[in-house]
């Protein structure tokens, strides 16, 4: 198969159904799944009887939807990644300018939109400083939703995948609130619930400009019914503070990201705590975290560090660690191309080529992690059906 027909998911798609079951498109009832935990998911609004304890191990995390395909952060790359089979869909949410929550990875969306085409939106252009760094751009708190509303999605990284600019222009960016509406719609439709992962972005700068993240965040929770500890959603924040405010909020299950080790998270660095991602990730950094959230989301490298040469190496003991504490783990993030894959597992010299990613997930997985983010659901619900079989 060439390049360009095996970055398409048409056959690759059919053929992980097939492996995979028809019970993969529901996101139920595959590797790790238990016949109890697939007869106890709940039906209707929001409505789940289990937990997320009951979701397939490893887990299938759909990063940005399926972004690999198309994208990120529309509602056709959530649609892609539900019916291919992911166990639970990210959301990114950033505010607009009139408060509402829209899903973009960044409040800047000269990347992600085709705002700088709009000449009636050339003087929003401007340079801010969002967690200590200077971006020029324009960002989403300058915007009503209505006039988020008149721009069109397209590709973040085009270089890297060219075919996903084919979408370009075809989505508008969702509201949080329009995913949960298509979340419960696509529910009834499969009989079983669409799990969520909802990450607040920035929430401490957003809070220091009247637009916290939170409050807005936990009421369409309850008026979706995913407030409760078994709701079929994640709350996640690479700011611990911001779970904390959460767990007062609602009691929707709650994952603290953890960036590099020398990173500390943004709130830390307000609030004057001089603790890092290395301080977090000890047994006494984990309990701490572990009294107010039920996991954490390691980048991979936390996991199973890179040497000099970008190779993996001896895997870390975070996961026995973070399992001690009763907290389950869902490191991010695989990709297929090379350019993203560890060194010993590229393929050829063209980073936008795909490289021998079912060996790279095999290694992962074999640390014992609960789930992963993956940018193509489709191979990584492959790779977790090889890692079972």
């Amino acid at each position: 198969m060439t390049k360009d027909a095996d970055r398409t998911p048409g056959r690759r798609t059919v053929l992980g159904a097939a492996v995979l079951g028809g019970t993969a498109a529901l996101g139920a009832g595959v590797a790790g799944a238990s016949p109890a935990a697939a007869q106890d998911r709940g039906r209707g609004r929001g409505g789940h009887r289990g937990s997320y304890r009951q979701l397939p191990v490893p887990t299938v995390i759909a990063h940005r939807g399926a972004s690999g395909y198309r994208p990120e952060h529309t509602l056709g790359s959530y649609q892609l990644a539900l019916d291919m089979g992911a166990h639970v869909i990210e959301q990114d949410l950033v505010p607009t300018k009139d408060g509402h929550l829209v899903c973009r990875h960044e409040n800047d969306i000269t990347g992600t939109t085709d705002v700088a085409d709009h000449p009636e939106f050339a003087s929003r252009k401007t340079t801010k400083t969002v967690e200590g760094a200077a971006i020029t751009g324009w960002f989403t708190e300058d915007f009503t939703l209505a006039e988020l509303k008149t721009l069109r999605a397209k590709e973040r990284i085009p270089a890297t995948r060219p075919d996903n600019t084919l979408y370009d222009g075809r989505w508008t960016i969702p509201t949080f609130e329009e995913v949960l509406r298509w979340a419960d719609k696509e529910g009834r439709r499969r009989g079983c619930p669409v799990w969520l992962h909802v990450e607040t972005k920035h929430p401490t700068y957003f809070r220091e400009l009247g637009l916290g993240l939170e409050e807005p965040l936990a009421r369409l929770l309850r008026r979706y019914g995913r407030h409760r500890h078994n709701s079929p959603v994640f709350l996640q924040s690479f700011e611990p503070s911001s779970m904390q405010r959460m767990a007062k909020l609602v009691s929707s299950p709650r994952v603290v990201l953890l960036w590099t080790a020398d990173y500390r998270p943004w709130d830390f660095t307000v609030a004057g705590d001089p603790r890092t991602t290395a301080d977090l990730i000890t047994p006494e950094g984990l309990e701490w975290i572990a009294s107010f959230a039920q996991g954490i989301g390691p980048v991979l490298d936390l996991v199973i560090p890179k040497d000099a040469d970008g190779k993996l190496g001896k895997p870390t003991t975070l996961v026995q660690d973070a399992h001690r504490e009763g907290l389950i783990l869902h490191p991010y993030t695989m990709r297929n191309e090379n350019t993203f894959l560890p060194a010993d597992f590229r393929r050829g010299t063209d980073p936008a080529a795909f490289g021998d990613v079912f060996g790279a997930y095999r290694t992962y997985l074999e640390t014992g992690i609960d789930g992963i983010f993956t940018d193509h659901p489709d191979t990584g619900l492959l790779a977790a059906a090889d890692f079972h079989g």
